[in-house]
């Protein structure tokens, strides 16, 4: 794509629009929320319905003209629906964040309480950080992980409960590389009379794919992003039970948002469409054996992971033990100017800040959409450990840079 509209009109973004597509041509995306949509996602994301105001919902818009989008929102519904299984959708948030608030909105009032994990243990700042809106309008508790395995201790989160007594209990993490049980999870909110929402934001694709457990069906309310693993629209989604389908779509709108970003549903259900297909799950699975793949690698190299490995797209590396002078900005930064672009991420048991953390975290989402096996993400791994062990090294650096620019040409991501 050479944006030659753009380009007529606005030379300047159209520099940084080619600009982009080279990056993520010529790097390796292992930001464990990042992925890469398809060429027909994208084209469905740039079409006209960004110019249509469609408030309201399919049969139901407070403005005219809305029969092709009504089309659109539909598919996407239906679609979401026989991808995950669930009695009722709303695929309008504009983001994963954006759909937890709807759960907040309709079922909570301000005050209410909230059970989550730490941030540092691998929660979301949606799930009640003080500086998310979340922690300044309700009460918010937090449960950790277990600090000597790195899996969640259940029983306490149970405890935690029923001392704490909230009205909402949250599961599905931003950087827990483990299955979740999500039924154990809703036995400790039936006890205390809550509510389970359950955020899958990094997880839809692999659930939708059945190579993680669902928690649709035990979970009051399941949230998550479009745009991760499931490879559709960017933002997001919730689905729950029809009982509360009522509560759920008036708390999106016009409780929490105003027209939906139509362009933004087509690519929703397009990408929905081609995680229905057959090769979708053999995908999904490519996810998950790439990233034990990476992290068994990892291990080989002396690097610690928490919880000692993956169950699913990511691994968290706690750098503490293996690099204790290494800081997770510097293996980050070290990282991309050599072209693999991770994140630095906090630890449980973070001894430094969550702005320069002790760990690093590394999905390989992206890196299966590119058609990387396991030999190919070894790889991957043998050059993460060759950089951060030297990332001083000029040398060593312009040498990896070589070897990803090869990856990356035997990888070709747009063509």
């Amino acid at each position: 794509m050479s944006y030659e509209r753009v380009r007529a009109v606005d030379p300047e973004i159209a520099d940084a629009l080619v600009a982009e597509r080279e990056r993520q041509n010529d790097t390796l995306a292992m930001i464990a929320s990042e992925n890469h949509v398809s060429e027909a996602v994208l084209e469905a994301q740039g079409s006209e319905l960004t110019n249509k105001y469609a408030e309201g919902y399919p049969g139901e818009r407070y403005y005219a003209g809305c029969e092709h989008a009504d089309t659109v929102e539909t598919l996407a519904i239906e679609r979401a629906k026989e991808l995950w299984g669930a009695e009722h959708v709303n695929v309008q948030p504009h983001s994963g964040t954006q759909a937890n608030m709807a759960v907040y909105l309709a079922m909570l009032d301000p005050g209410d309480k909230i059970l989550s994990m730490e941030l540092e243990h691998g929660g979301h700042l949606s799930h009640g950080h003080p500086a998310n809106f979340t922690g300044q309008t309700y009460e918010v508790e937090q449960y950790q992980v277990d600090p000597e395995t790195g899996y969640i201790d259940y029983d306490a989160l149970a405890a935690v409960a029923e001392e704490f007594d909230p009205d909402i209990i949250v599961s599905g993490y931003s950087a827990y590389p483990r299955d979740i049980d999500f039924e154990r999870i809703q036995a400790a909110a039936d006890t205390v009379d809550a509510y389970h929402l359950a955020d899958i934001a990094h997880i839809t694709g692999l659930v939708a794919a059945g190579v993680h457990s669902s928690p649709v069906g035990i979970a009051d309310f399941v949230t998550g992003s479009t745009h991760k693993t499931i490879r559709a629209g960017r933002g997001g989604i919730v689905m729950c039970r029809d009982e509360f389908a009522d509560d759920i779509d008036s708390a999106v709108f016009p409780g929490g948002q105003g027209g939906p970003l139509m362009h933004n549903i087509a690519g929703k259900a397009v990408g929905f469409k081609e995680a229905l297909q057959p090769e979708f799950e053999a995908y999904a699975q490519q996810v998950v054996d790439n990233a034990k793949a990476l992290g068994e690698r990892l291990q080989e190299h002396g690097f610690s992971l928490v919880s000692g490995g993956t169950d699913n797209h990511l691994v968290l590396v706690d750098l503490r033990e293996s690099h204790p002078d290494t800081t997770g900005k510097d293996a980050e930064q070290a990282l991309e100017s050599v072209g693999i672009v991770l994140n630095a991420n906090t630890v449980p048991g973070e001894t430094r800040s969550a702005f320069n953390p002790s760990g690093i975290r590394a999905g390989t989402a992206g890196l299966a959409t590119r058609g990387f096996d396991e030999d190919a993400t070894r790889t991957v791994a043998d050059l993460i450990a060759t950089v951060v062990d030297d990332y001083d090294d000029e040398a060593v650096k312009a040498e990896v840079t070589d070897r990803v620019a090869e990856l990356t040409d035997e990888h070709p991501l747009y063509e």
